[in-house]
C-alpha cells in the first residue's frame, strides 16, 4: 500500500468508502501549475525576510493562501531541504509568532516533506522535533491538533532520525494524545484518519523494537475510541471491544503489551467519564477488563517462576512497564496475586533500575562506560516510567492492602530483600563516585525509591497491626522493617511522619520480643564489613576508609538510635560481639552526631541490667569502661564531643557497684588528661584563668566534669577523688588555684546531701587555708598531708 500512496490517512479513509463520517477526502488539486507553487515558495520567502514579519494585513493574508496552495498540490508536490529550512524558519519566529491558522498547513508541508523524502537530513529532521517541541505547548486547543499527531508520528517513522529526536517525538506525541486527545477533546470527525495514521506510523515506524511510548499511543487511542462509546451509549460496541480481547489472550495470537494498556485505556475512559452519563462500569465488564491484564500477568509470573527477569528478555521488561503504566492511569483495581507481584517487580526493576545502573557503574573498565550510563540515567529521570513512580507507588500500597497474607508477605519479602541488595551496592557506588553529575542523578531515583519504600511500609504495618497476626510474626515483620529502613537511611533528606510512626511502631514491637530483638541486632553489619569494602575494585591509589564511607554511617548511625530503646533485651555476650565493636569504632568518627550516639549507647548499656554471667572479680560493664576511657579521652578534644563522653563518665559513676576499681580508673584517667590539657592551655593563654567563667577550653570542661563527679562518686570513691583534685590544685599557679576553690565553694554551697556534705565542707576549708599561707611548692608538700586526713574522714562517715 505504501507504493500506492505515501500517505495512511488517504489509505484510510479510502478503506472506509470514501471520507470518515461521511467527509469525501480533500480534493488533490494537481491541476496547479509550476509557476502557482514557485510563486507560493516566494511569498513565504517574503513572509520569513520582513522585519517584523506581519501580524495582519496583505502579506499575511498572502501567506495563508500561498500556503493553502501548496497543500492543494500536495499529491505532485515535492519539499527540498531549503525549503524545510524556510518553514522551520516562519515557524521559529518568536516575534510575533506564526499565525495560528497558517500551522496546519506549515504542519502539512513538513509531513509532505517527511514522506517523500528520500534522504532527508538528520540535522533537519532534529531541527524539525525541536521547534515542535517549543510550539507544541502554544498550540490552539480548537481544533485538535491532529495535524501535529500527524508530522510527529511522520517523523518519528523516518529512518534517518536519530534515536534520541525518534523518543522526542513519541513522548511528545503521548503526550498531546493524553492532554488533548483524552475525551475527544477539540478532534473533528474528518480529522480522525489523521490522527489514527500519526499513531500507525509512531507504531510501525520505530527499528528498534516495540517500547512503551507504543503502548501509551494504544491507551490514549484506546481511551478516546471508548470514550466516544460512552458519550454515545453504545455499550455493544464496548462489549464486543472487550470481547475481543478476552479472546486473544494468548502471546500468539495479540501481543500481552497492546492487550494491558488497551484494558487500562478502556477503564480510564470509564473513570473520567461524566457523571451524568448513562453508561457506567458494570461490574461484570469491569472483571472482563481487569481479568484481560490479569491473564497477561499470569502468563509472566508463570514464565519467570522465581527468576527475575534477566536484560536479554525484553519482552518481560515491556509487560512490567505496561502494567505499571496502564494501572497507575487507570484508576482503581481489584486485587490479583500475579498483578500485584508484577507492579512489585516493575517498581523496583523497571521505575527504579537502580541495581542495574550499579552494576554498570561497578564493572566499568573506562570512562566511555561511565559516560555510556550517565547518559541512561539522564534518559531515565526524564521518562515517562519514573515521572510516574508517585502513582505506581500508590497502585502497589492500595492492591497490598487487599491481598491475601500469603501474597503480602511474599511482596514484602521481595522490597525488604531488594533493600539489603541496594545497600551493598550502593555503599560500593557512592564511595567510588563520591558525587559528581553521574551520582547526583542516581541519587535523584534513589531518593524517589527511598519514599516508595517509606510508603510502603507505613501501609504495611498499618495493615499488620490491623489483622490477627501472632506476636511473633508481627515482631519478625518489625525486625524486617528495621533493617530495611537502616538500609535506605542515607536517603532520607526530609522529616515524613509515615517513616517516624513506622519506625517507632517497629521499635515499639521489638522492644516487647527478646527474640525479635536479637535478631535485629544480629543484622548489623560486623567490623569486619564495617572496616573493609568487600567485592569492590577500588580505582588505582584510593584506599578504603571507613569513616569516608557516608553510605555505611548512615546505616550505623540508625542502629546506634535504635539500640538503646531496646538495650535491656540484648545479652550480654550479644552486645560485646556484635554491638561494641562499632560502637567504640564510630566514637571516633568526625560528624559529631554518630560519635555522641555511639556514647549514647554506652551509657544505656551502663545503665540497662545487662550484666556479664561469669562468676569473676570484674563484671561485663566494668571490662568495658576501661577500653571505653581510652577510646574517649585518646581523642578528644578533637572528635570525641564532650557531652557525650560525659553522659558516659556520669552513667557509669552512677550505676556501677560502689567501690569499683573501673571509676578509679576512670577518674585517673580524667585527671591526667585534665593536668596534660591545661598545661597545653596555660602556656600557650596567658590569662586563661582571668576568663575562666563561659569560656570553652577543652581542659575548663574536663575540670568541670570532675567537680561535678565530687556531688555523685559513692563514698568509697570519694576520698580519691578529693585526694586526686588536692594535687591537682597544689600544682597550679595562685590565680588557677584561687578560680578552682571558687568553683569548689559554689558547688559545695549548693549541695544538699547531708551525708557527704559536712567532709567536702571541711576539705574546702583546709584546701582553701592551705592555699592563703603558702606557696604553690609548699603547697603540694601540704596536699599530701591533707590527702591522709581525707581517709580519716571517710572512716567517720
Amino acid at each position: 500500500m505504501q507504493s500506492q500512496t505515501p500517505f495512511l490517512e488517504d489509505w484510510l479513509r479510502s478503506c472506509s468508502g470514501g471520507g470518515a463520517g461521511g467527509e469525501p477526502p480533500p480534493a488533490s488539486h494537481t491541476s496547479s501549475t509550476g509557476r502557482s507553487i514557485l510563486h507560493a515558495w516566494a511569498v513565504l520567502r517574503e513572509v520569513a525576510s520582513a522585519a517584523p514579519p506581519p501580524e495582519s494585513g496583505e502579506l499575511h493574508s498572502r501567506c495563508l493562501s500561498a500556503l493553502q496552495t501548496l497543500v492543494d498540490s500536495r499529491a505532485s508536490l515535492h519539499v527540498a531541504d531549503p525549503q524545510v529550512k524556510l518553514l522551520l524558519s516562519i515557524l521559529s519566529s518568536p516575534s510575533p509568532p506564526p499565525p495560528p491558522q497558517s500551522i496546519p498547513a506549515i504542519f502539512r508541508l513538513l509531513y509532505i516533506w517527511a514522506r517523500k523524502s528520500t534522504r532527508p537530513s538528520p540535522s533537519l529532521l532534529q531541527s524539525a522535533v525541536s521547534v515542535l517541541s517549543r510550539l507544541v505547548v502554544s498550540l490552539p486547543g480548537e481544533p485538535f491538533p491532529a495535524h501535529a499527531v500527524l508530522l510527529l508520528g511522520a517523523l518519528s517513522a523516518s529512518p534517518a532520525i536519530a534515536e534520541e529526536s525518534r523518543r522526542s517525538c513519541l513522548e511528545l506525541l503521548c503526550r498531546l494524545l493524553q492532554e488533548d486527545l483524552a475525551m475527544g477533546g477539540g478532534l473533528t470527525e474528518g480529522l480522525v484518519p489523521e490522527v489514527l495514521a500519526g499513531i500507525g506510523y509512531a507504531l510501525g515506524g520505530a527499528v528498534a523494537g516495540t517500547t512503551l511510548l507504543h503502548g501509551l499511543m494504544i491507551l490514549s487511542l484506546l481511551e478516546w475510541v471508548v470514550a466516544g462509546f460512552i458519550t454515545s451509549s453504545s455499550m455493544g460496541k464496548i462489549e464486543s471491544l472487550c470481547g475481543f480481547f478476552a479472546e486473544n489472550l494468548d502471546p500468539g495470537k495479540f501481543p500481552g503489551f497492546a492487550v494491558i494498556m488497551a484494558s487500562a485505556g478502556i477503564l480510564r475512559a470509564f473513570r473520567r467519564a461524566s457523571p451524568n452519563s448513562k453508561l457506567k462500569l458494570t461490574p461484570p465488564l469491569k472483571n472482563s477488563i481487569e481479568g484481560s491484564i490479569a491473564a497477561v500477568a499470569d502468563h509472566l509470573i508463570s514464565r519467570t517462576a522465581d527468576e527475575s527477569i534477566s536484560g536479554d528478555d525484553p519482552e518481560g521488561h515491556l509487560l512490567l512497564q505496561c502494567t505499571a503504566i496502564g494501572l497507575a492511569r487507570c484508576g482503581p483495581f481489584s486485587f490479583h496475586a500475579s498483578v500485584l507481584k508484577c507492579v512489585c517487580s516493575a517498581l523496583l526493576n523497571e521505575v527504579f533500575p537502580l541495581l542495574s545502573f550499579f552494576g554498570r557503574i561497578l564493572q566499568r573498565r573506562n570512562t566511555d562506560a561511565a559516560e555510556l550510563t550517565l547518559d541512561q540515567v539522564k534518559a531515565h529521570v526524564g521518562g515517562v516510567l519514573f515521572k510516574e513512580a508517585g502513582a505506581v507507588s500508590g497502585v502497589l500500597c492500595n492492591m497490598y492492602s487487599a491481598a491475601d497474607e500469603a501474597t503480602q508477605k511474599a511482596v514484602a519479602d521481595q522490597i525488604w530483600s531488594y533493600c539489603q541488595e541496594f545497600y551493598r551496592s550502593h555503599r560500593s557506588v557512592s564511595f567510588q563516585l563520591r558525587g559528581g553529575e553521574l551520582g547526583s542523578a542516581l541519587d535523584e531515583i534513589a531518593e524517589a525509591f527511598f519514599l516508595m519504600v517509606v510508603l510502603f511500609s507505613a501501609e504495611a504495618t498499618k495493615k499488620k497491626l490491623t489483622s490477627k497476626l501472632s506476636h511473633g510474626v508481627y515482631s519478625e515483620f518489625s525486625v524486617r522493617v528495621l533493617v530495611s529502613f537502616s538500609c535506605i537511611e542515607y536517603l532520607r533528606r526530609i522529616r515524613l511522619s509515615e517513616y517516624t510512626d513506622a519506625v517507632r511502631g517497629a521499635v515499639l514491637a521489638v522492644q516487647e520480643d527478646p527474640a525479635a530483638c536479637s535478631s535485629f541486632i544480629a543484622s548489623m553489619p560486623p567490623y569486619s564489613e564495617l572496616t573493609n569494602l568487600p567485592g569492590s575494585d577500588l580505582p588505582a591509589g584510593v584506599r578504603y576508609n571507613w569513616a569516608e564511607d557516608e553510605v555505611q554511617t548512615a546505616r550505623v548511625l540508625f542502629y546506634l538510635r535504635v539500640i538503646p530503646t531496646c538495650i535491656s533485651r540484648i545479652p550480654g555476650d550479644i552486645f560485646v560481639k556484635t554491638v561494641a565493636p562499632p560502637m567504640f569504632l564510630y566514637m571516633h568518627h568526625s560528624l559529631e552526631k554518630v560519635a555522641r550516639s555511639s556514647h549514647s549507647v554506652f551509657s544505656a548499656f551502663v545503665t540497662s541490667g545487662i550484666d556479664s554471667d561469669e562468676d569473676d572479680d570484674l563484671g561485663l560493664k566494668e571490662k568495658l569502661v576501661f577500653y571505653y576511657m581510652q577510646r574517649s579521652l585518646e581523642a578528644y578534644p578533637e572528635r570525641t564531643p564532650f557531652e557525650g563522653m560525659a553522659s558516659g563518665v556520669v552513667a557509669l559513676v552512677r550505676h556501677l557497684p560502689a567501690g569499683s576499681p573501673a571509676i578509679f580508673h576512670c577518674i585517673s584517667t580524667l585527671m591526667e588528661k585534665a593536668s596534660s590539657l591545661c598545661g597545653r592551655a596555660m602556656a600557650e593563654e596567658e590569662d586563661l584563668w582571668k576568663n575562666w567563667q563561659g569560656d570553652s577550653e577543652p581542659c575548663k570542661k574536663v575540670l568541670d566534669l570532675l567537680l561535678r563527679l565530687v556531688t555523685i562518686v559513692d563514698i568509697q570513691v570519694l576520698p580519691y577523688l578529693l585526694k586526686q583534685l588536692a594535687w591537682f590544685v597544689g600544682r597550679l599557679p595562685a590565680e588557677g588555684r584561687n578560680t578552682i576553690l571558687g568553683e569548689l565553694h559554689a558547688l559545695v554551697a549548693e549541695s544538699d546531701d547531708v551525708t557527704r556534705k559536712p567532709t567536702l565542707v571541711s576539705w574546702v576549708q583546709s584546701l582553701s587555708y592551705i592555699s592563703s599561707q603558702t606557696e604553690a611548692a609548699t603547697l603540694r608538700q601540704a596536699s599530701g598531708a591533707l590527702k591522709n586526713g581525707l581517709f580519716d574522714a571517710h572512716s567517720r562517715l
